[in-house]
């Protein structure tokens, strides 16, 4: 389908009218300006649409201004359906499930760090295993491994790594209620039993930041953030375990699929009713493998706080390292929306998009029922990160989402072919960025220039209402997935 098909309707937002393609149900919705719309990929434009098929989507399908191809969804992407007619596609989640971000401030200023940085990423790096195949350190007991899928984050925080307060500061208390381990196959049980505390490969990373920016001071205070602060921030998922629940659960969607006749435009967008055993056990594994990303980024907090505190010689309480917020990416969650004036039970799906809920939402801790959701979105290793705030406009147009990252631009492919030739480690250390990786491809394939400007699709999200800028993190030093 050709482009120019399109409407935009004001300067955030383009619709995709349900003239697009047959059998739309409702229309599509991206939120790009001019300037991320020139780099919009026709088949992302598609695989909006082809989520505007699904039965029983309500409203629109959505996409944030990271949008690029994914499988099934496209990256950016944002559904929800009706309990009644609706669908769960674990396309509309993704293969690394609860892929999330994870922020810590601390107490120190970043120049009583430089002098030990590179130290300290040489311990961050030994400390928490990254690159393919990785396996962390905790080696797990017989039925360990049942309880890190029933409990999370609250698993790792019995075993004494982090406490009440960093429970209280993760999506879900760090535990999605309903995981049924007993729906999880002994292949994916093989493959996350030595996985607990790694980073893995790809986008991942452990970041050592500084605050340079701050937008809101009121809000920045109540997130205990400043200008000139080291902060921490972790990025990685559910690992090996994940993409396995996906893989075994994609097979049981296609059955799916010729069982209840549902005609689809894409085979990955496989799926089944929301009330059938089908969608139920998916969602009891998917519920395992989110507990299990949100164990692995608490161990990981756990060691790094432990390298700070034996790099700089300094206790817990001088450290201060506490955390901002946790936020998943890769989840389909039930939640209660109002749909044309009543409350509607929905089956929300997001796929690299963001929780952004409002002051006084239900679901948000204490500490933060006032100033709304911390919105955590990741940049690439040559550029910034942004903390923002969740909206009521969100909630009011998106199903409370927004942004997760700056969105890719070029293809692993072809982030590779560009990169020949050159060193993207002196690149980064010539900017002052050091970086510790578990191998030159990586660093080719994430490089700056693979990624959309982040401070681009920030703005859009700011601008258009979705969540609001509280502070700018830059990179001091990396570890790479």
């Amino acid at each position: 389908m050709a482009v120019q098909t399109l409407r935009r309707i004001d300067e955030f937002r383009i619709e995709i009218p349900e003239t697009y393609a047959p059998g739309m149900k409702v229309p599509g919705l991206i939120y790009l300006d001019s300037a991320l719309g020139a780099g919009l990929e026709e088949r992302a434009i598609r695989q909006v649409a082809n989520v505007a098929m699904l039965p029983g989507i309500i409203k629109a399908s959505l996409a944030m201004p990271d949008i690029h191809m994914g499988y099934g969804f496209a990256i950016g992407g944002v559904a929800a359906f009706g309990q009644e007619d609706g669908v769960i596609s674990p396309g509309g989640v993704g293969y690394d499930i609860n892929c999330g971000v994870r922020l810590l401030r601390s107490g120190l200023k970043a120049d009583t760090v430089v002098p030990r940085l590179r130290e300290l990423l040489g311990v961050l790096y030994n400390e928490v295993p990254s690159g393919v195949g990785s396996k962390g350190k905790l080696r797990l007991e017989a039925g360990e491994l049942e309880k890190v899928m029933s409990m999370g984050a609250r698993w790792a925080a019995g075993k004494g790594m982090g406490g009440a307060s960093d429970l209280e500061r993760t999506e879900s208390g760090g535990m999605m209620e309903g995981a049924d381990p007993s729906l999880v196959s002994l292949k994916a049980r093989e493959r996350g039993h030595s996985q607990i505390g790694s980073l893995g490969s790809g986008n991942h990373f452990l970041e050592i930041q500084k605050v340079d920016e701050i937008y809101d001071e009121k809000s920045a205070a109540r997130l205990g953030l400043f200008k000139g602060q080291v902060t921490v921030m972790i990025h990685t998922g559910s690992r090996g375990f994940g993409h396995q629940v996906c893989t075994d659960f994609l097979e049981v969607m296609e059955r799916a699929v010729k069982k209840y006749g549902i005609v689809l435009p894409d085979r990955e967008l496989a799926c089944a009713p929301i009330n059938s055993k089908e969608a139920r056990d998916y969602l009891g594994a998917m519920r395992a493998a989110a507990n299990y990303a949100w164990a692995n980024r608490h161990a990981i907090m756990h060691w790094t706080r432990e390298a700070f505190m034996k790099v700089l010689g300094v206790g817990p309480k001088d450290l201060g390292m506490e955390m901002v917020y946790d936020v998943a990416h890769n989840v389909a969650k039930m939640e209660e929306h109002l749909v044309e004036g009543r409350k509607m039970k929905l089956a929300v799906h997001r796929k690299g998009a963001t929780r952004a809920f409002p002051p006084g939402h239900p679901e948000l801790p204490a500490i933060y029922k006032e100033t709304g959701q911390p919105v955590l979105v990741p940049g690439d290793m040559g550029r910034a990160s942004f903390v923002l705030l969740g909206t009521q406009k969100a909630m009011e147009e998106t199903w409370g989402s927004t942004c997760h990252g700056a969105g890719r631009l070029l293809s692993r492919h072809e982030a590779i072919r560009r990169a020949r030739g050159r060193s993207i480690y002196r690149e980064l250390e010539d900017r002052g960025i050091i970086v510790m990786s578990a191998g030159k491809q990586t660093l080719a394939e994430e490089m700056p220039d693979a990624y959309k400007d982040i401070s681009n699709v920030v703005d859009v999200v700011h601008r258009a209402g979705l969540s609001t800028k509280v502070a700018r993190l830059v990179p001091m030093g990396v570890v790479k997935g």
